[in-house]
């Protein structure tokens, strides 16, 4: 462990690559399904594997995808793309090179705003977004000297999206992954699922002393399949280098792997120079321009984003931010809410029950809130339902709820009728019971007189146990106050 006084002599520096599969149906440069989880080798074609003679063609809908998360990160949109060949040599790049762009990435600069955990934001600045297609996926099993190669992610389409070197700590670059996560989401152009593969992450880390200008020699930590493996890794990096730099030792610029099971880091090849690669424009593609019209009808597609959602719940709907964070981390559940919303005035109680029994309900279930069986009308209903004292909001979220959930077209008001749960809140008919109460319990009634206020709610669990569960709790507790205040 680093010690506190060597932790502050030096600065940590992260910059982050953020590679996305996009969602198209078919692959970057061929006709190709884009899909996950078939058997090997079935989604590839002459085009994929670059046998000779084929030629590659540009999926518009990717370029489309790319223009999104520019505009969704604030970036500048180039007009005028071309396309470049990267050249190197591995058992899963079938064409021997990958076409990417270098020199002209389809999105220049941008920032992504990030709230970190004691309320401060930061913006963290872009260096780019550019496409690019995929490799195929090496599988080294257990036991097995060979290595096997299923071509079927190679051509998928990708955005990397890459930071300035901006970020200064492990929480930082975990809550800019989850930030990205988010976005890519509510676009809809990447299911963001890292255990897939879908989103993936290289870190670059470096470290300088205190002060210093000049930023120190990184290391690319890769095959981190979690955001917390990200965080992990940057943090032993954090602490091998300051050892290395304090014993003297040179930071050798390289590529290493993660091991999650140790939480330690491995050598896995020294760090490539771009010349290494022999970037150069790829002849089989003309360049992509983009035009107004077409970046405009672009921008009319793009929809809300989380924090436009956010700052509407905490704005117009009078939401705590806690609230408003739960609500905007799903696309589902934000848009979900914000037509609830246009359903009823009593916005927090709306807020309470998405985060309590419908979150529980889709957490039980392992379902989305595209599959929620219940509209966002008739939990306004079931909302007015407690807001007007028909019903305790207990029957509604352990009884009626549930009848709900079970789409037999009863309404609440029905539901809660059948099962008679409709609340007693005739102060008339109430007062019989709760005077009963009192004359039954008067050795409490003394003690509450003489300062005991605390058994207030052993009153009302009485008079609720008398009534069945029917009694109004603000009528009840009125009556309560007033018979024991005399």
């Amino acid at each position: 462990m680093l010690s506190e006084e060597l932790r502050n002599k030096y600065q940590l520096v992260i910059g982050l690559e953020v590679h996305a599969q996009l969602l198209t149906e078919s692959k970057m440069f061929s006709s190709d399904s884009n899909e996950y989880g078939n058997l090997p080798n079935t989604l590839i074609s002459a085009i994929t594997l670059g046998h000779p003679g084929t030629l590659p063609k540009v999926n518009k809908k990717a370029v489309e995808f790319a223009v999104k998360m520019g505009l969704a990160c604030n970036c500048e949109i180039t007009r005028f793309n071309i396309f470049s060949r990267k050249n190197y040599f591995y058992p899963d790049l079938p064409k021997g090179y990958q076409i990417t762009q270098d020199r002209g990435p389809i999105c220049v600069g941008g920032t992504v705003p990030i709230e970190l955990a004691d309320g401060t934001e930061k913006l963290v600045k872009l260096n780019r977004i550019h496409m690019e297609e995929d490799a195929g996926k090496s599988m080294h099993l257990a036991g097995e000297t060979d290595t096997l190669v299923d071509f079927n992610r190679a051509g998928t389409p990708l955005i990397e999206i890459v930071t300035e070197p901006d970020l200064r700590t492990p929480e930082e670059a975990y809550v800019f992954l989850a930030e990205i996560k988010k976005l890519v989401k509510y676009l809809d152009v990447c299911d963001g699922n890292m255990e897939e593969g879908s989103l993936r992450c290289d870190a670059n880390i470096s470290v300088m002393l205190k002060g210093a200008t000049e930023l120190g020699k990184k290391v690319e930590v890769k095959n981190m399949n979690s955001f917390r493996n990200v965080a992990r890794a940057i943090a032993h990096e954090h602490e091998r280098i300051i050892h290395l730099l304090e014993a003297g030792e040179e930071i050798i610029s390289e590529t290493r792997t993660f091991d999650a099971d140790t939480g330690t880091t491995a050598s896995m090849r020294t760090k490539e120079d771009l010349n290494d690669y022999r970037y150069f424009p790829e002849p089989d593609l003309s360049p992509i321009e983009i035009s107004d019209e077409w970046l405009n009808s672009i921008k009319v597609t793009m929809p809300a984003l989380p924090r436009e959602l956010y700052r509407k719940f905490v704005d117009s709907y009078g939401l705590p931010a806690y609230d408003a964070a739960f609500l905007s981390e799903s696309k589902e559940i934000a848009l979900w809410f914000d037509v609830l919303c246009t359903k009823t005035n009593n916005y927090k109680a709306a807020s309470n029950w998405m985060m309590g029994p419908v979150k529980s309900y889709l957490n039980e279930m392992a379902q989305n809130m595209e599959n929620f069986p219940i509209t966002a009308e008739t939990l306004s209903h079931l909302i007015a339902l407690v807001e007007e004292g028909k019903v305790s909001f207990t029957a509604a979220s352990q009884t009626i709820f549930p009848e709900l959930l079970k789409a037999k077209g009863e309404s609440s008001l029905e539901i809660a009728q059948r099962l008679n749960l409709i609340q007693e809140s005739d102060e008339g008919s109430l007062k019989p019971i709760v005077e009963a109460v009192l004359a039954e319990n008067g050795a409490k009634v003394a003690e509450y007189r003489s300062g005991k206020k605390g058994l207030m709610g052993m009153f009302m669990g009485q008079v609720m146990k008398k009534s069945n569960g029917k009694a109004d709790p603000k009528v009840a507790t009125k009556l309560l106050t007033d018979l024991l205040g005399k």
